[in-house]
């Protein structure tokens, strides 16, 4: 093993110092890395100094951990309190991002950067608060990484460590030992673990590991899966029905098919088979008016879009998922829980007056949504946000409950509001079908900016409403679709809708 050692013609102490830099974000013990590492050094006859530079709040906060270590001569070295761009010998990072920001930063040089990094995502901020889909590419990160770096280990650490039972610091200390970039034995790596005394076996397995995937070198990217379908499992009497509507599906054009099955599992999921039944005969509506000489791009962009109108985000709904044995289990195992372990949920709802009033019977809903006063009432009484703790009894069983509310919600106000909502998108959608095809496939699409529950819902259907307004400016225009599909896509990209609003602009500028 060769030590990457610092050669900047200074004096001999000075260039045999070691520097690494650790990039994580909280809870991914970033510190205990760092510890472990010290350890490691100075039971090595190593000087090391290590400090931390906390960074501002993302994704629970990143920090930046720094350690420079130098052989023990009897000399005073002097260490600096931070990296520098270009000066790194080491640089591990915890997440994709991270491993982006380290290369912005300078920290990775070809001429003696090992990079190690976990390929896996943990989405800042404004990655999840895009109306859109705002996910970084993490593809372009990759490339980045392999031009910048003069050793690249890439590999999903988390999943790594998870499998073992441990956390990702244990996957990434081992990859450090099995890059070779400092001149010490696994042993000694090993022992510093021991010498923790917490969690030992685990981490040592995920320790394994990591070492493995660094002695493999960057794992290729993996290829991007289609989602498997969603499995419908019920009552016999009721699996009978859903058979049906399976070989009713089956009778769509072939380019349909895929879309149109997704989109019945859904309905039928969020209500049931006779919700899936409605949704077919929407989707068998717009199949009437398409032709395979236009690809069926119409009833592919219905079959996805009706579906997700028909399955809106109401109390029953968010009741219904948030009390799923399926999304239990999903908790514990994110959480590292195991059988002797106590998890304690605790939910954060926060439903407005408007989310209330939908959940009344129609005909009530509607009367108090029209009174102030009941509306401001309603507020007064669930406004306040509430912290649920869904591992205890009481708890649990009020959500499933509401849960379990499906037979009531075609019943609901809020149904009958979607339901009018829906139908007339699809009128004005499929209004301009004969003159302008493109436009109405692109009417369609505006569907996509509406999601989300309360306050995102309503930002959603505002947008919504101005992109089909739109469309009265732009028909008669040979690049009506083009600009309706420039709209959309300045709709989605901030949430409060100032792109749009510029882009909106542009359309009355020539309207």
């Amino acid at each position: 093993m060769n030590a990457l050692l610092s050669d900047r013609g200074a004096d001999t102490q000075t260039a045999a110092i070691v520097k690494i830099a650790v990039m994580a974000v909280g809870g991914q013990g970033g510190g205990v890395l760092t510890s472990w590492i010290e350890s490691l050094a100075r039971t090595q006859g190593y000087v090391c100094q290590a400090t931390s530079v906390a960074g501002v709040a993302q994704r629970t906060g990143s920090t930046i951990y720094y350690i420079e270590m130098t052989p023990e001569t009897g000399a005073q070295p002097v260490f600096a309190l931070a990296p520098s761009g270009g000066d790194v010998d080491v640089l591990i990072a915890s997440e994709m991002m991270e491993v982006g920001r380290a290369i912005l930063r300078g920290f990775v040089t070809p001429d003696r950067t090992t990079l190690i990094g976990s390929t896996h995502r943990a989405l800042a901020v404004s990655e999840k608060t895009m109306p859109g889909n705002g996910m970084a590419d993490a593809a372009e990160v990759r490339a980045a990484a392999e031009v910048a770096a003069q050793n690249l280990i890439l590999a999903d650490m988390d999943r790594l460590a998870s499998d073992q039972g441990s956390v990702i610091s244990s996957s990434l200390f081992g990859a450090l030992a099995g890059s070779g970039a400092l001149p010490f034995a696994r042993a000694a790596y090993e022992e510093a673990i021991r010498a923790s005394g917490k969690g030992v076996e685990a981490s040592l397995k995920a320790f394994a590991a990591g070492y493995d995937a660094a002695q493999r070198g960057a794992e290729p990217m993996a290829t991007k899966q289609s989602e498997a379908a969603q499995v419908i499992i019920g009552p016999a009497a009721q699996m009978g029905a859903w058979s049906a509507l399976e070989a009713r599906a089956a009778q769509v054009p072939e380019t349909v098919q895929p879309m149109a099955l997704a989109g019945l599992a859904k309905t039928v999921d969020f209500q049931d088979c006779a919700y899936g039944a409605l949704y077919l005969d929407r989707l068998d509506q717009i199949i009437a008016r398409d032709s395979a000489a236009n690809d069926w791009r119409l009833s592919q962009t219905a079959a996805k879009y009706i579906a997700n109108a028909m399955c809106y985000d109401d109390i029953i709904r968010v009741a219904d998922l948030k009390t799923r044995a399926p999304r239990m289990e999903r908790i514990r195992s994110e959480m590292g829980a195991r059988d002797e372990n106590v998890m304690q949920l605790t939910e954060y709802f926060h439903p407005r007056a408007e989310e209330v009033a939908g959940m009344l019977p129609a005909k009530m809903g509607a009367r108090m949504q029209r009174n102030p006063r009941s509306m401001a009432r309603l507020e007064r009484w669930f406004g306040k946000g509430r912290r649920l703790r869904t591992d205890a009894l009481p708890a649990f069983a009020m959500l499933h409950v509401l849960g379990g509310l499906k037979s009531y919600r075609l019943k609901t106000y809020r149904h009958a509001l979607e339901v009018a909502h829906l139908e007339e998108w699809l009128s004005q959608a499929l209004a301009p079908l004969e003159s302008d095809y493109a436009l109405s496939v692109e009417l369609l699409k505006n569907r996509r900016v509406i999601k989300g529950y309360s306050d995102t819902h309503t930002r959603g259907l505002g947008k919504f409403d101005r992109l089909m307004g739109a469309a009265q400016l732009l028909q008669g225009r040979e690049d009506a679709a083009a600009w309706m599909h420039r709209l959309r896509e300045a709709a989605l990209q901030d949430p409060e809708g100032k792109a749009l609003d510029g882009a909106l602009e542009t359309v009355k500028s020539f309207a």
